[in-house]
């Protein structure tokens, strides 16, 4: 990673875009929509236990298919580890080293004394799990051999800088996703509610849980949990985007932009990736004398239009600017809203192409080809055909089919999505 540099006259340089991949399609995903680096997290000693992960043969060939792109591969060992955690992670250690994965990202001390004692020329990036706030806990862990430390998500643009400012390592900052409701993400909640330990990768997410009061002597009746002057315990976040503040943080010179997401689908990796990719690469291409004053820096509103469009439970810039309050929480609902979902991925290009259907389609729908970048290309459905080139009127999820459009997808490319607007529910007429 080269050094970010901000002085005034001299444009910062982009920072890498680092994705989630909870599994090898994600992962394939990211990587086509323009990461310059993923993370992922075996089967052992990650914060996502949930999630699909890798085993070993897959890691493999996760991280094959990472370098041949050009793409960095990290891998989560972040967990808070006991004692009966420590057995068998030197091996796994020793293996992820013999697949050259290009750092570890850990929280753990006790993890880190493992990593730097049995594969001591592996990176180490510190996970946001380990709460860095300050300029001299950052010094700190530098001193221990991490190169990369992954902030606490509690820091406003202005503690950024100075830590900036204090310390040469590299910076890391979550930039996109969801966030909990817990300090840099060590709650006990889960634990407490569900027996699912969110310190040991398996959180059953309670914040989101819907609420209600039930008074002890009135048995069966709930009465809504409302907000008052004084706030509110619904424990339910707004998701982060910081998209309107990439120009700040460039200019602060962070080094890489870390979006959360390794239990989301690949309609939300690629479509939130495609578009921060996107909007780094217009930042990159402004002219130097813009850079003088970051803060006047305005990013075009198609960003934004397009993150809406990947599913979202509204967005917040958590500590950014200034510290959250009840407005950055969502009481009215836990799901994500989403105005688009994903058709289908190709997997064959071609003036029809091969595709995965992923959402039941009619022909004659209307659907969007999701560029690299932010391009679109709408098109209709005029066709659809089964492997052995039999004719049919819709396809169901999971089916491979011979996909024609008008217009045609001829440079419709592997690994792309295409996808259509969500049509109103009942409930919503």
């Amino acid at each position: 990673m080269i050094k970010n540099e901000s002085r005034k006259g001299r444009a910062p340089l982009v920072p890498e875009l680092l994705a989630p991949a909870g599994n090898y399609e994600k992962l394939v995903t990211a990587v086509h929509y323009g990461a310059d680096a993923v993370y992922f997290g075996g089967k052992n000693f990650s914060l996502r236990a949930k999630a699909g992960n890798f085993d070993d043969e897959v890691m493999r060939q996760g991280v094959h298919f990472a370098h041949e792109n050009g793409v960095k591969a990290y891998v989560t060992v972040n967990i808070i580890a006991h004692n009966q955690d420590l057995a068998g992670l030197e091996p796994y250690l020793t293996t992820l080293k013999d697949m050259q994965v290009d750092g570890l990202i850990i929280s753990d001390p006790g993890v880190l004394s493992y990593a730097r004692k049995f594969v001591p020329t592996l990176p180490v990036h510190l996970s946001t799990q380990a709460n860095i706030t300050n300029h001299a806990s950052a010094s700190f862990w530098l001193a221990q051999g991490v190169e990369r430390l992954n902030l606490a998500r509690e820091l406003s643009l202005r503690e950024i800088r100075e830590i900036r400012n204090e310390v040469a390592g590299e910076l890391e900052i979550f930039v996109h996703g969801a966030l909990c409701i817990s300090y840099s993400g060590r709650c006990m909640l889960s634990n407490y509610m569900t027996n699912r330990d969110a310190n040991q990768g398996s959180c059953s997410h309670p914040c989101r849980f819907s609420y209600a009061l039930l008074e002890e002597k009135r048995p069966g009746e709930y009465f809504p949990v409302e907000e008052d002057e004084r706030g509110t315990y619904i424990f339910n976040s707004k998701d982060l985007c910081l998209l309107d503040v990439l120009p700040q943080l460039l200019a602060v010179g962070v080094d890489s932009l870390k979006i959360e997401g390794r239990m989301k689908s690949i309609f939300y990796v690629g479509g939130v990736v495609r578009v921060y990719r996107a909007a780094l690469d217009y930042l990159g291409q402004l002219p130097v004398e813009a850079w003088d004053k970051p803060t006047e820096i305005r990013m075009p509103e198609v960003f934004m239009e397009e993150i809406q469009k990947t599913g979202t439970r509204g967005t917040t810039e958590n500590f950014i600017n200034e510290r959250p309050g009840s407005s950055e929480m969502i009481y009215f609902s836990s799901r994500a809203e989403q105005s688009y979902e994903p058709v289908a991925v190709i997997r064959e290009s071609g003036n029809a192409p091969l595709v995965e259907i992923r959402n039941q389609v009619m022909v004659g729908e209307q659907i969007e080809y999701m560029q690299q970048g932010l391009g679109l290309t709408p098109t209709t459905i005029v066709a659809i055909e089964d492997q052995v080139g039999t004719a049919v009127h819709k396809a169901n999820p999971g089916k491979l089919v011979f996909m024609k459009t008008d217009p045609k997808l001829p440079e419709g490319a592997v690994h792309s999505i295409l996808r259509r607007q969500k049509k109103p529910s009942v409930a919503m007429l």
